[in-house]
């Protein structure tokens, strides 16, 4: 007696697309660009193939090479001239993302988010104001609330610059309640805010910290960043930062976390972003170059995966890439 149901039937090369449950399109993607205050040339990142730091001067045209492929937004990451305690460039009118942006908006149709962390322009890669014996007592971490007003200071001068997006990464106690606060003070009512509400203390960002030259000096993040051995936790801080307004809300790492990715969706109907980080991209490009994986294929497969477990937007380094081939 044979089944009658039989689910391999849908399995045609004629069905197989028209029952597709999801679907990837060039507009789910998110692709993060590094601008660099102390170049005049592109800088290839050794640790993330096809990835370079541009030069302000090049800001448009590295957007236009991306949009071109289909995607439409952009995430804006900065490498400052200088840095000092308190990252004061993160907030200074003519900041290397500042000047990025005001050249991008002008120049292209793109959707504008900057990163509003003070991490890659304090001189000591944390991602807020220290207190005093942080360095030597490794049980002491920001100063939350005086982190507070610099994130707010920052996102405000994105949004002067034209930014449409503005995405604190920091997790800082009450960020998306004082960046809101802030732009709406400043008069940017507009200006959309996309908070990474579940940001894990993850292994995974290692070639990032090399591309934005955001390595903390001393210590590590997990004073303010979540231990991934956390689920609950991760609902907790997706629910305050859904009450407090944050128009998006965003999980990070992807992969490991598509549980988190999967819970926030249910927990929410406000859109879930996925950061497919800087870890995950250079993993899978390893094992291409050794000849263990077809990187197309495992590339479209992991964003699918994402996308599966219920983003509708995802931040990704493979972004032009695989809309390319979409």
């Amino acid at each position: 007696m044979f089944p009658t149901d039989r689910p391999r039937r849908l399995r045609t090369d004629g069905l197989r697309s028209l029952v597709s449950e999801t679907r990837l399109e060039p507009t789910d993607l998110i692709a993060p660009v590094f601008v660099d205050a102390t170049t005049d040339e592109r800088v290839p990142i050794e640790s993330m193939p096809g990835h370079e730091r541009v030069p302000v001067s090049e800001a448009t045209e590295r957007v236009h090479e991306v949009t071109e492929t289909g995607v439409e937004t952009v995430i804006l990451f900065g490498v400052p001239e200088s840095k000092d305690a308190r990252g004061s460039r993160a907030y200074a009118d003519d900041g290397v993302v500042q000047r990025a942006t005001r050249r991008i908006t002008d120049e292209t149709d793109a959707t504008v988010i900057t990163d509003v962390c003070l991490c890659e322009y304090t001189d000591h890669g944390h991602c807020g104001v220290l207190e005093a014996d942080a360095e030597t007592d490794p049980t002491t971490t920001v100063r939350n609330d005086e982190t507070l007003d610099l994130l707010a200071r920052t996102a405000v001068s994105h949004a002067e610059a034209g930014a449409d997006v503005v995405a604190p990464s920091s997790m800082t106690d009450g960020m998306v309640t004082a960046i809101r606060e802030g732009l709406d003070d400043a008069g940017h009512t507009d200006v959309a805010l996309l908070s990474y509400a579940a940001k894990y203390e993850s292994s995974f960002y290692g070639p990032f910290r090399d591309a934005a030259d955001g390595a903390p000096a001393f210590g590590d993040r997990r004073h303010y960043q979540m231990d991934p051995a956390n689920a609950r936790e991760a609902r907790r801080e997706v629910r305050l930062d859904d009450q407090a307004g944050a128009d998006l809300l965003m999980v990070k790492p992807a992969l490991p976390y598509l549980d988190i990715v999967a819970e926030t969706r249910r927990q929410t109907d406000r859109p879930v972003a996925a950061y497919n980080v800087s870890g995950e991209y250079a993993m899978l490009h390893a094992a291409a170059e050794k000849g263990w994986l077809d990187l197309e294929a495992t590339a479209h497969e992991s964003l699918l995966s994402i996308k599966r477990a219920g983003a509708d937007l995802i931040v990704t380094y493979f972004a032009e890439r695989v809309a390319e081939n979409l």
